[in-house]
């Protein structure tokens, strides 16, 4: 079975090469109409996912489950059959057991997430990548400016025992977010000591029961749902390519989701300015989107660990297994765990595609915030845990693994 992708993305040059584009033209080009072909395998379980998963080099533990009804497919969504979710730096993917679809989220360099579709139909005819920007910025819009700006979510809700909110209202997760307030209809797999989240539960009330989301979950008992490793009560696991929902995996999709977002946001907050000839107020623009950059990169506001997290997947191990390192083995992608996310914490992300393509004059100004901040000129309060060694060593990995730093 061959890939294609849809003829609307051919049409032209008006669309970026994003990785998607890169997987399709990944190959030894033949005399046709079209660009290029690249053979996906179809399996009867799982469809295309093995197979483009592969293609993107999506390892397999980076899987998590949402159970919640967060997606288009929504009807096929439940505790009992949860969609998966797998991500690397630049591509997410999300498959729903017996769904019509694969969903494929990449993060382009100049427009940030671009969403598809791909059919799970084996008909014998080329599988196709379709565009869905319309149907995906319903939920994937900043709704920041007056062109739509896509955004990557990872919400928590308060979900029944069907998987729908109990009340339209969902919390950001991100590093920054209360561990308590984390997961809230996904699936969790790991370890946390005392440590309590809103994932693995069903909440059994009636949504005028729930006034403030805030406070109720503050009052919820969510002991049942902590420290679990075995998902197999809750459904069906051997219908998915992992058992596991890694609790890192997750910990890591937040952060990563939330400096995505960042520079997006920041992406197109320039773009605006430059189109609507704010030309006077370009540097108050660059400092503020170029701080909240900063903040997400450096994990200003991170909620800190009180006990050790452990998963159950390999995922740790395969995360920080990849990305340069320093003369001394020192990386970026090394993990804590015990205090917070990152062992050295600047975002891996300062690699990624998005983070170089940034505009001149935004990229310069984090440069420039980072260099006072990891030099120590810069002491105020929202990186003051990032202690003298930290501050030095992630200095030394970036002056070793970034050129242009």
């Amino acid at each position: 079975m061959h890939l294609r992708v849809s003829k609307p993305i051919l049409i032209a040059a008006l669309v970026p090469l994003v990785p998607v584009l890169a997987l399709a033209l990944r190959q030894d080009r033949r005399a046709s109409d079209m660009p290029g072909e690249l053979k996906l395998e179809y399996t009867e379980k799982w469809g295309y996912l093995p197979s483009l998963l592969k293609h993107y080099n999506i390892p397999i533990s980076s899987q998590t489950l949402a159970f919640s009804k967060s997606s288009f497919q929504l009807t096929q969504i439940a505790p009992d059959a949860p969609r998966a979710i797998y991500f690397n730096d630049d591509v997410y993917v999300g498959w729903v057991n017996h769904g019509q679809y694969i969903e494929v989220a990449t993060v382009d360099p100049q427009t940030g997430p671009v969403f598809y579709t791909l059919g799970q139909e084996d008909d014998h005819h080329y599988p196709v990548l379709e565009p869905q920007k319309e149907q995906c910025l319903v939920c994937h819009d900043t709704f920041q400016t007056n062109t739509p700006v896509p955004r990557l979510l990872m919400l928590s809700v308060l979900p029944n025992p069907d998987g729908n909110a109990l009340k339209a209202a969902a919390l950001i997760t991100n590093d920054q977010s209360p561990f308590r307030e984390r997961w809230g209809g996904w699936y969790v797999t790991g370890t946390h000591g005392k440590q309590q989240h809103l994932g693995n539960t069903i909440v059994r009330a009636r949504a005028d029961d729930i006034d403030d989301m805030k406070k109720f979950i503050a009052r919820m008992d969510l002991s049942a749902g902590a420290n679990l490793t075995d998902l197999s009560k809750r459904f069906d696991t051997k219908e998915y390519l992992s058992p596991h929902s890694d609790i890192v995996a997750l910990m890591v999709l937040g952060h990563q989701t939330h400096v995505h977002n960042m520079i997006t946001s920041g992406v197109y907050e320039l773009r605006d300015a430059e189109e609507k000839g704010l030309s006077g107020k370009m540097n108050d623009i660059v400092k503020d989107a170029g701080e909240r950059i900063v903040r997400a990169m450096l994990f200003a506001g991170e909620t800190p660990l009180t006990e050790p997290v452990l998963g159950t997947s390999s995922f740790a191990a395969e995360f920080k297994s990849q990305g340069p390192r320093d003369k001394r083995g020192r990386s970026l992608r090394e993990l804590d765990l015990q205090r917070r996310l990152l062992r050295y914490p600047l975002s891996y992300l300062v690699y990624s595609k998005s983070f170089d393509a940034m505009p001149g004059g935004l990229k310069d100004y984090v440069y420039r915030r980072f260099r006072e901040i990891l030099s120590g000129q810069d002491t105020s309060s929202d990186f003051a845990r990032l202690s003298e060694t930290d501050r030095k060593a992630i200095f030394e990995i970036l002056k070793e693994t970034k050129a242009d730093f």
